[in-house]
């Protein structure tokens, strides 16, 4: 018999509403399902949440509370209460929930990724259609690894090889601490002097990033009234989408305002899209605004996000190493 099946013949005989923990319990205390995998409570809490999203209102099942699930036509029973757990059950990227398991679970010392991943799906931090989520887990714990390295910014992830992963803030204030602490100054003299850029040389570091981005045509204006357009680039998508991006910069230290985005999208022609670039940052209300229902939306980039873009492109900054010596083991003394 199928997990689902399974749960299906618990709940049924329930008559009622059961926590996904006391589905696989009554599951294997029936003998309706048998598994070799370690985590038997996330795999039939992923497979029913799974169904419920694969199969919408034509799945044989219903969440009716935190990790609780019924058969739909079912009259609720009452509700039984999930186990508490200190992480939230509200869901979250697969990395905001790798940090939080490690946090509350990884007792300063790294965890496999399978075992993250399963552990978030128990506590239903995480939700996903797809088959391996393990895999997506580590994949993007990776990522964000090798982005911040690249950016000059340390991740929050420490990777230990053989799929095993910590979290920095573990390390103490050792070398790696030292070079975090390095990087951040870099940063702030990087954001410093773009801020004190004058305004040509800082539209040209636009149409330099937006050619790291992969646009190609791109072109610095330099011209008066274009609508406030300073830049403007292509992306090509394989060989047949073309998005042209008008881009609008803003050397400021003050905070960008809806009316600038309003204005920006009203230079747009038909097929462009938006994009600001600023020093500073931008108010809640332009950020409402950018991404205003029924308006052609508006890419916003502030200040931290132009030194993380000439961070990883090596733009203003030069990379040096050092070479770390440590003892030779047995046999490597020759």
């Amino acid at each position: 018999m199928s997990a689902l099946k399974a749960a299906c013949e618990v709940l049924l005989e329930a008559g009622g509403p059961l926590h996904y923990r006391e589905i696989t319990k009554r599951i294997l205390e029936k003998g309706l399902w048998k598994t070799s995998g370690k985590t038997p409570v996330a795999t039939i809490n992923a497979q029913i949440a799974v169904d419920i999203i694969k199969h919408g209102d034509l799945s044989k099942f219903i969440r009716v509370g935190k990790g609780t699930f019924a058969l739909r036509g079912t009259k609720p029973a009452a509700k039984e209460v999930a186990p508490r757990s200190t992480a939230a059950a509200k869901k979250i990227s697969f990395t905001d929930a790798a940090e939080k398991v490690l946090s509350e679970f990884g007792n300063n010392k790294p965890m496999h990724y399978r075992e993250i991943t399963n552990k978030a799906l128990e506590l239903g931090l995480i939700s996903t259609i797809g088959q391996t989520p393990a895999a997506t887990m580590y994949a993007q714990i990776l990522t964000e690894i090798a982005r911040s390295t690249k950016a000059g910014r340390q991740s929050r992830f420490t990777k230990h090889g053989k799929g095993f992963v910590g979290l920095r803030r573990w390390l103490g204030k050792g070398l790696a601490f030292q070079i975090d602490q390095h990087n951040r100054e870099i940063r702030k003299k990087l954001l410093a002097s773009i801020r004190k850029m004058e305004a040509k040389r800082f539209e040209e570091l636009a149409g330099l990033l937006l050619t790291a981005l992969g646009f190609n045509e791109v072109e610095v204006t330099g011209r008066s009234g274009d609508g406030g357009i300073d830049v403007t680039g292509t992306l090509v998508v394989g060989n047949t989408i073309r998005t042209r991006m008008a881009v609008q910069v803003k050397r400021w230290t003050r905070n960008v305002q809806a009316p600038t985005v309003q204005q920006v999208r009203g230079s747009l022609g038909t097929h462009d899209r938006g994009l600001i670039i600023t020093t500073s940052d931008f108010s809640a209300g332009a950020r409402k605004e950018a991404r205003r229902p029924n308006a052609v939306p508006v890419a916003l980039m502030n200040g931290e996000q132009v030194v993380d873009l000439m961070m990883q492109n090596d733009i203003g900054i030069k990379r040096t190493s050092h070479d770390i010596v440590e003892l030779a083991g047995p046999g490597e003394q020759d």
